[in-house]
């Protein structure tokens, strides 16, 4: 029988999180405004090269180069951990996130800072198989403590059952983690952009936490919902600050690690379905580039495309969003008929 008021008493505390959580953004943002404007904490250098080694050449006609703070996900990374750790912490449910938070959050972090200092190659920042490695290592020790510490070993398949997988839960953690934290970072190029579609997709999987009786993880879930609606007040166009990848890694890798944990994994596909179409759509440029010599999009990732197509970046990124919230709303009903609550 179900305990309402065990559930109402959960349910309240969640919403009073995800509350502080906003309001301690909001708190801490005109301080980071203050000093990111007065050191110049934006690119010192213009980007010139594209991923795949070539001149950026269509990017750099859509981008104008703007003095704006990058590193504002670093207002995310300190709301979320602090209530966290004041309110929500819990070895089952949300010691993992904060690592994954934090962990992602350190690498981005480094390379933001390289970044302003202007010490980076033609592509900006750290080398791209530096960045890898050192996600990989934060993918690496938190798998280690969600398959050793916590003895998640199975995956859910949707209108089925659970597929126990042993110690191969290990690499595909890892490869959920550094997937999910690149494929937010590459999606962080418009305003208003990555900041809208994480609400959506941590939104929905608070709710599918809240259903499960995962109340700490579904706590963490509302906390970042709560700092990234304050992140965006700022952040819809014109940006008065950007995320940079102290933000993207930090929250990207913790929401995979949030389907992991839901055992969702499968879901984070559909729920994250533009992040995928961004990263994807990333990798087939690549692709078509080095073996078939020819564009599949004007530009990549997918945004740039219909940029380059005349869109208005508004467009562009309130259509991602409702792409992003129908993708939610679909992944929470999957969840509920799939057998995953």
């Amino acid at each position: 029988m179900l305990d309402i008021h065990h559930i109402t008493h959960n349910v309240t505390l969640i919403l009073l999180m995800a509350l502080f959580s906003f309001f301690l953004s909001m708190l801490i943002t005109p301080a980071y405004t203050y000093f990111a404007y007065k050191h110049h904490w934006w690119k010192k250098k213009k980007r010139t090269v594209s991923v795949s080694g070539e001149a950026a050449s269509v990017v750099s006609k859509l981008r104008i180069q703007r003095t704006i703070p990058m590193m504002g996900g670093l207002i995310a990374v300190i709301a979320v951990s602090l209530t966290t750790f004041l309110f929500n912490l819990s070895r089952n449910q949300t010691w993992l996130l904060l690592a994954a938070l934090i962990g992602g959050g350190l690498v981005g972090l480094l390379d933001d800072i390289i970044n302003i200092r202007g010490t980076g190659g033609a592509k900006g920042g750290l080398r791209a198989t530096v960045k890898l490695a050192l996600t990989i290592l934060v993918a690496a020790v938190t798998a280690w403590f969600f398959f050793y510490k916590l003895g998640f070993t199975s995956i859910h398949i949707p209108f089925s059952r659970d597929i126990d997988l042993g110690w191969i839960m290990i690499p595909i953690f890892m490869l959920v983690v550094v997937s999910t934290g690149n494929a937010v970072n590459i999606s962080d190029g418009l305003d208003g952009l990555a900041g809208g579609l994480l609400i959506s997709a941590f939104g929905a999987f608070g709710v599918i936490a809240l259903l499960q009786g995962n109340f700490g993880i579904a706590g963490f879930c509302f906390t970042v919902v709560g700092t990234l609606l304050s992140y965006v007040w700022f952040n819809i166009p014109p940006a008065r600050f950007v995320m940079g990848d102290v933000g993207s890694f930090a929250l990207g890798t913790s929401l995979g690690v949030v389907a992991m944990l839901t055992n969702t994994v499968l879901l984070l596909i559909l729920i994250g379905l533009v992040f995928v179409l961004e990263a994807g759509s990333s990798l087939l440029q690549i692709f078509s580039k080095k073996v078939l010599h020819k564009r599949v999009f004007i530009a990549a990732p997918i945004h740039h495309h219909f940029e380059a197509k005349d869109w208005p970046k508004t467009k562009v990124t309130m259509r991602f969003w409702v792409i992003g919230q129908a993708c939610a709303v679909l992944g929470v009903v999957i969840a509920i008929l799939g057998g995953f609550i």
